[in-house]
């Protein structure tokens, strides 16, 4: 893998931990710091932002909001971690290519296209709910199919833009959506998402213990049933695991989570009873399931596709931030339907969101070949893939990826 400049990379042997469960761990604070609502938090973070002027950086102490309502590290010291400052000559000289073209793109190109594409999707739920009523095969299966998507380009996209603030520039509205689509559609708490995929993943990506992305791995189960089986129970334990978290949060965010989720949980119940006529509560609750899980299998296969893998960093070693995004980070081939269901920044331009987390799905498409031509240019990674490689690779290798804790990788004349 070039790294230019005679720059090496090695792998060090295994880190000593086992692999980390999904079951009670996600979202669990880690051992230097408690979550959000508990009472002190000391992990640094990386997250530049793109508002009115670009900056960014490891956060020596907490988080604050940028011009344009986005998160943004606070305390930053461009001498300790080099991100953006002087010394980062790379970051910066890419920043600025890619601060261009957001100046020159218009409201609906940074936050009008993903807008209207949840607005749409929000549209469709009478038409789902409509056709579920049908007795015939074509209309019914049509339901669940609308019905589906819809909820996961609400609860996945919606929950991912939500969490980055990057649906609006105002910060109060941000916290609004945050809460709409998070908690209510996706049935989860939204400080506790917001920490750990915010402030842990894009902060810490492929550190080993923090953005590892190991609360994905279930080493008990075999290859199959959880590339295949194991999916279909995403919509049961997610509000499963939120509760968990709750104990994290303050009492007036908890009751607000528990109020939120379970609002939402009823709604899609009641609508099943009523709009769409089911007979019996098991009936809904089945079909409640069924669209809820439509595409629970590439939604995890994407989680880990695009991190485990690729080489993963000891944190008191970890490369400055255009090498360890460039490196840790893997973008898949665009797909119709993942695209709108899941957004561009989880799907093509996976590398271009780690970079510039605070653009919307259709910006992170818009600054992909500026992103991919500059790394290219200065011989970076640019990881790209199949989805059918990375599954082939998975169910392969799957003891070593998913089961055995990774290798820690040094790179050598670059930290």
């Amino acid at each position: 893998m070039p790294l230019g400049d005679g720059e090496v990379a090695r792998r060090r042997g295994q880190h000593n931990s086992g692999a980390t469960s999904l079951g009670g761990t996600r979202g669990e604070p880690h051992e230097d710091g408690t979550a959000p609502g508990g009472s002190r938090m000391e992990v640094t973070a990386e997250e530049p932002q793109l508002g009115p002027a670009l900056g960014g950086g490891d956060a020596a102490a907490g988080w604050g909001e940028d011009a344009g309502g986005g998160l943004q590290p606070a305390g930053m010291e461009p001498e300790q971690f080099g991100v953006l400052g002087g010394e980062e000559s790379l970051m910066a000289e890419l920043s600025e290519r890619v601060q261009k073209v957001v100046k020159s793109s218009s409201w609906w190109e940074r936050h009008g296209v993903d807008a209207s594409i949840l607005a749409c999707s929000l549209l469709a739920l009478p038409a789902g709910f409509l056709c579920l009523r049908s007795a015939r095969a074509v209309p019914f299966l049509a339901g669940i199919l609308i019905l589906g998507v819809v909820h996961h380009t609400l609860s996945v996209k919606g929950s991912h833009l939500a969490s980055h603030n990057a649906l609006s520039e105002s910060k109060s509205w941000g916290k609004v959506w945050a809460v709409f689509f998070i908690e209510l559609c996706s049935a989860f708490t939204a400080e506790q998402a917001t920490y750990n995929h915010v402030k842990l993943h894009h902060g810490y990506t492929n550190v080993i213990g923090l953005g590892d992305s190991s609360t994905w791995k279930l080493p008990f189960l075999n290859r199959y049933v959880y590339m295949f089986v194991a999916p279909l129970a995403v919509p049961i334990i997610t509000p499963l695991v939120a509760l968990g978290l709750l104990r994290n949060v303050g009492l007036k965010v908890a009751a607000r989570t528990v109020c939120c989720m379970s609002l939402g949980l009823y709604c899609h119940y009641w609508l099943l009873l009523h709009a769409s006529a089911f007979q019996s509560p098991w009936s809904a609750l089945l079909c409640m399931l069924l669209t809820r899980s439509l595409l629970a299998h590439p939604y995890i296969h994407v989680n880990i596709f695009q991190h485990i893998g690729l080489p993963m960093f000891a944190a008191d070693r970890k490369p400055k931030r255009i090498h360890l995004m460039s490196l840790g980070v893997l973008n898949l081939p665009r797909n119709a339907l993942l695209d709108w269901a899941f957004g561009h920044s989880l799907i093509s331009c996976h590398v271009e969101h780690h970079l510039f987390p605070g653009l919307s799905d259709n910006m992170c498409l818009k600054i992909k070949p500026v992103v991919s031509q500059y790394l290219k240019e200065k011989k970076l990674p640019y990881n790209e893939d199949t989805y059918g490689a990375r599954l082939r690779l998975f169910l392969r290798q799957y003891e070593e990826l998913m089961v055995h804790a990774p290798p820690i990788t040094e790179l050598v004349g670059i930290q």
